[in-house]
């Protein structure tokens, strides 16, 4: 099967720095597997991370150090396109005309995501307020089929079929209904320091996530100090023992053994004990993750962004093209 017969998938990261296991074991390796049976369109979403105050060379190195990270988890530009969002205009063109045609300020008072990071604060910008309309216009320019989410993030997606179903009902139908991709079976991978909450990369305390760049002394202290539930048994049961549910869940994943097999391995054995191998386990990870991301340029890393970048847009634009033709502004 061809690129042109495969389903088409679309996902993304803000380049805003620290991406952890969470980021890694909960969406970017899943990415990886899924690039054989799809075509898979992976971005960049810089002008996401801009809905938040954003130190501008910060901002630059970050964009290369996402990518680079796309890359070095398997990401393969042969077989992905791997594009820089703010390079493209398109994304912010459909995402102005889905605000005059198809978005209603009662859709976005529901985002649960804007309640959480505004906080009742009404001195936060716009776009952070309108950000999911710009979340359906990456969506909907792909003609994508099938959007890999959490169940956090389940909500964007909903809002995405909303709108391209009214535009649809409005105009000739372009746009394609993308689904929900959720993997029933993938990881969930919650903050050390507090298991209520996802691993988060904003989050107050270091003692929140392992970053993928961490060193070796500073992954160990931070498993080491990790919450762990009352009582020593180290036993899944996500209601009961949610901490111990969290780290068995991180070294499931990255040993390949499964959780019973880890139960039966330290039925006997302390926190203590199954923290330090869970530390040598996660370094081991990170020592290989670490050596495949510094063999990577910079130089590389950008010839990959314009090629993408080249890709995307011709998809991009003849999906604009017929978006502006049905409302009456094509040239």
């Amino acid at each position: 099967m061809n690129n042109q017969e495969k389903s088409i998938i679309f996902s993304g990261v803000q380049p805003t720095g620290n991406l952890h296991l969470g980021n890694y074991l909960g969406a970017i390796s899943r990415w990886r597997d899924l690039q054989d049976k799809y075509r898979c369109i992976f971005c960049v979403v810089d002008y996401h991370a801009i809905t938040v105050k954003q130190d501008a060379l910060k901002l630059k190195k970050n964009i290369i150090e996402t990518a680079k990270i796309y890359l070095a988890s398997g990401i393969d530009p042969q077989k992905s396109i791997i594009f820089q969002q703010s390079q493209l205009s398109e994304h912010t063109e459909l995402a102005w005309v889905l605000n005059c045609l198809s978005a209603r300020m009662s859709d976005l008072n529901k985002m649960t995501q804007y309640k959480d990071k505004s906080q009742g604060n009404e001195n936060v910008s716009v776009g952070l307020f309108d950000y999911p309309v710009l979340m359906a216009s990456d969506i909907l320019l792909y003609n994508t089929s099938l959007v890999p989410t959490g169940e956090d993030q389940k909500q964007h997606v909903e809002l995405t079929r909303v709108l391209a179903k009214r535009f649809n009902s409005q105009v000739e139908g372009i746009f394609k209904v993308p689904e929900p991709l959720i993997d029933k079976s993938g990881a969930r991978i919650m903050g050390l320091d507090d298991v209520s909450k996802k691993m988060s990369k904003s989050a107050k305390s270091e003692l929140n996530y392992i970053a993928l760049l961490d060193s070796p002394g500073k992954a160990r202290k931070k498993i080491m100090k990790a919450v762990t539930d009352t009582g020593s048994e180290i036993k899944y049961n996500k209601e009961t023992k949610p901490a111990i549910s969290n780290l068995l869940t991180i070294y499931s994943l990255l040993s390949n053994l499964s959780i019973k097999e880890l139960e039966l391995k330290y039925q006997a054995k302390g926190y203590g004990e199954f923290k330090k191998d869970l530390a040598e386990v996660v370094i081991g990870f990170l020592s290989d993750f670490q050596k495949r991301y510094n063999n990577i340029s910079d130089e590389k890393v950008l010839t990959y962004l314009l090629q993408g970048n080249r890709e995307a847009k011709s998809i991009a634009k003849d999906t604009l093209n017929k978006v502006k033709k049905a409302i009456g502004i094509y040239n």
